[in-house]
């Protein structure tokens, strides 16, 4: 093997002194250098302020998703405040090229989780669903004072962790713009790199108490994602079948805050009433593990909202009822009303309260953020994730965004005792 020579570079000086030789670096590296071990010393004492279920020991990405867990749950506390306050005549809402809606929340919840894992963990890049275009253009159009951007900052500043620094209106924009998609470019090589949907289901935040949202969180290492948060606000110990008829009585165990790492599980509790009162105990945490149906026309299943049971090639197969009290016969299935995006289905198969989700792709790319943390989730509560092909999602497909997946023909997420049987059947009726 060849040798290579490598030469000090011409700034490091190095001086003798008492028999010891002390290498000196330039003023603006060491300045680097002391930030960088002040995050880390940062992010250590935040995971061992915010406990989760497994020693650190266990877990080779322990503090990075203990600060996770502790910034989607500041999150989750930001989304019930401003939906509070959303909805009272104030321009809020504004609609994207696809003609979805984003709200002062979703670019909330991007800023304050950026600026919180910026903070920890500034050498980690962020993939996020928003950037901050659509809320400067808004401004200058309406030649408004950034009222948006102030309700935004406002709201963040009441969250954020490092509440002791002053938030300018460009920190919570740059905030914002760190997870868009001019942020970063990634080559062919693994990178380590978040993936955020600030909100998935932003119509079910919109509307009303019982429909679901999540905030999703990913950390992808080496193109797998080994650690994940989900905190679902609006949801209740109640079935997810029947939780329309129990929501008129306020529930006090409502919100979910679910955590996943590889090797390590997957577990939940609920989400703490107040920012100030986040829980360290272990004790609160609970296992989750998928359900262990193996009958396929006993299945619970979920679909997207936007699609019907027959766009599903399963319908060939199988009839559907939304009717829990009638025994089904071999040829039906029950489908449950899981509403509204594509984690919260994620998080009902994880919980064990659906067998199955089953997405039918309408284009040839799906977005990152709508399945990495959901796809580590139910991995670690025992489940399995491919396409409708048999194959793993790929989530390094985007070589320089990491922001698209490809999966042949839609996105399969099951119980894993119902995998292979599921597979077959879709791609034998799958034109």
């Amino acid at each position: 093997m060849p040798l290579l020579h490598l030469s000090p570079p011409p700034h490091r000086l190095l001086l003798a002194g008492g028999g010891r030789r002390r290498l000196l670096l330039p003023a603006a590296r060491r300045r680097s250098l002391v930030r960088v071990r002040a995050a880390a010393s940062a992010a250590a004492a935040a995971a061992e302020a915010y406990g989760v279920p497994f020693p650190p020991e266990r877990a080779a990405h322990h503090r990075e998703l203990a600060a996770a867990a502790a910034a989607v749950e500041r999150a989750c506390r930001l989304c019930v405040d401003m939906k509070r306050t959303l909805l009272s005549g104030d321009k809020k809402i504004l609609e994207k090229n696809d003609q979805t809606p984003v709200t002062v929340a979703d670019f909330g919840v991007q800023a304050l989780i950026s600026l919180e894992l910026q903070r920890l963990f500034p050498s980690i890049p962020l993939v996020a669903e928003e950037d901050s275009a659509s809320l400067r253009s808004s401004n200058t159009d309406d030649n408004s004072s950034n009222v948006l951007v102030e309700s935004i900052s406002s709201a963040v500043a009441e969250k954020v962790s490092n509440a002791d620094s002053l938030l300018t209106h460009d920190d919570v924009l740059r905030a914002i713009d760190r997870g868009g998609k001019n942020a970063v470019s990634f080559d062919s090589n693994p990178a380590s790199y978040w993936v955020l949907d600030p909100i998935d289901g932003t119509k079910g935040f919109l509307g009303g108490d019982d429909a679901l949202y999540v905030v999703g969180l990913a950390l992808v290492v080496n193109e797998k994602v080994v650690a994940g948060v989900m905190g679902c606000p609006n949801w209740s110990n109640a079935t997810i079948a029947s939780r329309k008829e129990d929501s008129a009585a306020a529930q006090p165990d409502r919100g979910i805050l679910m955590i996943a790492h590889v090797g390590c599980g997957t577990w939940s509790r609920h989400l703490s009433v107040d920012i100030g009162q986040f829980t360290t105990a272990q004790s609160t945490w609970n296992r989750c593990l998928v359900d262990s149906c193996s009958v396929v026309n006993m299945a619970r299943f979920c679909i997207p909202d936007s699609q019907t049971w027959n766009m599903i090639p399963l319908s060939v197969l199988f009839n559907s009822t939304m009717d829990e009290s009638n025994p089904r016969d071999e040829n039906e299935i029950l489908l449950l009303s899981v509403y509204c995006g594509s984690l919260c289905k994620y998080l009902t198969v994880a919980s064990g309260r659906a067998s199955v989700f089953v997405l039918r792709a309408r284009t040839k790319n799906l977005k990152s953020w709508d399945h990495a943390v959901g796809v580590i989730c139910v991995q670690e509560a025992g489940g399995q994730i491919s396409d409708w092909s048999g194959k793993p999602l790929d989530l390094a497909a985007d070589l320089t965004g990491r922001r698209d997946i490809y999966p042949s023909g839609g996105v399969l997420v099951t119980n894993g005792a119902l995998h292979g049987k599921l597979v077959e059947m879709i791609s034998a009726n799958h034109k």
